[in-house]
């Protein structure tokens, strides 16, 4: 799910933790322990050290998702070894997994950002409005974003590689539960209901459900060769339909005739 500041580098910024992990704490700077008496002057080069250090520490690790990238887009996720990609990006394989754990973090966040986002939408809503609008909201205007131009060809790329992955597919799916999970539980804290009541659930499938299939729909219309305004307006106008059904039930949808 788009969110600002969280454009991925793979390019979909509406997948599902779509990669944008968080980078490792910087080490410290050698030859400084907690022990050292402080110093103005020696603060200073600590503190460029450590800095100079995180750079290089984060131009690795682009490297490293810019070669993963090419090389998905290239062969596919599943066909693609860390080996494959640590060569590409000129680094060794363990340097590819102290920054990436497990491959699908190359793809994937482990922790999205989207997913700080959401509760926020849902935590800032003004009084009377309901976290279905709320949230729902977010959802719509976030995908949307996949119209923009800057995200066309990073969306038909994950596309492909999402779809051509069973492995990636599986990850997407257990995010998109990572995700209901918060929310339910945002939903359980605010409203105080008691334990085993399946509303907060409900809503919050309800809601991850409109996402997962925008997404899908995005991605089909950008591999039929949808792009820009009009694929924004599509998705708008697909999940202001959603939207009204999480909002006004589903009690008249689909009536047998």
């Amino acid at each position: 799910m788009p969110v600002p500041g969280a454009a991925p580098a793979t390019g979909d910024p509406a997948a599902a933790g779509v990669r944008g992990t968080a980078a490792a704490q910087p080490p410290a700077a050698e030859g400084v322990t907690d022990g050292d008496a402080p110093g103005p002057g020696r603060g200073r080069r600590a503190r460029r050290g450590t800095g100079i250090r995180e750079r290089r520490r984060q131009q690795t690790r682009d490297r490293i998702v810019d070669a993963a990238t090419e090389l998905f887009d290239e062969r596919g996720f599943d066909a693609v070894s860390v080996v494959e990609i640590a060569q590409r990006a000129g680094v060794v394989e363990k340097t590819v997994f102290n920054h990436f754990p497990v491959k699908e973090g190359l793809v994937f966040d482990a922790d999205p950002p989207m997913r700080a986002a959401l509760l926020d939408a849902v935590r800032r809503r003004p009084a009377g409005e309901s976290v279905s609008a709320a949230a729902g909201s977010f959802v719509v205007g976030a995908v949307s974003l996949l119209g923009t131009p800057e995200a066309a060809d990073g969306v038909a790329a994950m596309a492909r590689v999402i779809r051509g992955s069973r492995t990636l597919q599986i990850r997407e799916r257990e995010i998109l539960g990572e995700l209901t999970t918060s929310l339910a539980d945002l939903i359980t804290e605010e409203t105080a209901v008691r334990p085993g009541q399946i509303e907060p659930w409900l809503a919050a499938h309800a809601v991850l459900g409109l996402y997962a299939s925008l997404l899908e729909l995005a991605r089909d219309q950008v591999l039929a060769g949808v792009s820009g305004p009009e694929l924004s307006a599509e998705l708008r106008r697909q999940g202001r339909r959603g939207l009204a059904l999480l909002q006004f039930g589903l009690a008249g949808y689909a009536k047998r005739r």
